[in-house]
């Protein structure tokens, strides 16, 4: 069988083309589209934003943003949630910029049905070799959360009622295993 070589492009040619739905990664000189968002991955990107809102930007410590492109390192990513201390968010005469060309503080994954781990830890990675605090990889699978910091081994916790490591900024958000994917369940 005769494969055909992939076209590698440079990260100005990606950034020129039209965004898409999901949205598209480049990588090692490639395009990844990430998957389609379902329900077990909608729901916890949603109330976790919620979350970081409620105790983060409401008292004027951190944003998180969903699905914003990060181009950094000569990669462009789209982490489900980037936080941003405040501090550091890009702005223009008072108004945050459009385009971020830096890592985030925490990066934050959901693990969608078919989606490499991998391929996601490679860009958990690659944030914290640029100044990342934290990542989270959040798999509703198994429900488990794999926790990276540069200067520790990978974390998995999976305890119901362990709370949650997050970043020193964010030290005031309390949650654990049980209620993030308790947000899983209708009341």
């Amino acid at each position: 069988m005769v494969q055909t070589p992939v076209r590698q492009i440079t990260l100005e040619e990606f950034l020129a083309l039209p965004e898409t739905k999901p949205a598209s990664e480049y990588i090692d000189g490639q395009i990844i589209q990430k998957p389609m968002p379902q329900g077990h991955h909608s729901i916890i990107q949603g109330e976790l934003l919620t979350e970081l809102t409620l105790v983060l930007k409401r008292n004027g410590i951190a944003t998180a943003f969903p699905e914003l492109r990060c181009t950094f390192g000569g990669r462009a990513i789209v982490p489900d949630l980037a936080v941003f201390e405040n501090a550091r968010i890009p702005t223009n005469a008072g108004q945050i910029e459009n385009v971020f060309t830096i890592a985030p503080d925490w990066t934050i994954e959901v693990l969608s049905p078919g989606q490499s781990a991998n391929k996601v830890l490679k860009n958990i990675n690659h944030c914290l070799a640029y100044g990342t605090q934290m990542g989270w990889l959040i798999d509703p699978e198994d429900r488990s959360i794999v926790i990276s910091r540069s200067d520790q081994n990978l974390e998995v916790i999976d305890e119901p009622k362990v709370v949650l490591p997050v970043p020193d900024f964010a030290k005031s958000l309390e949650l654990t295993i049980d209620r993030l994917f308790g947000w899983l369940t209708l009341v």
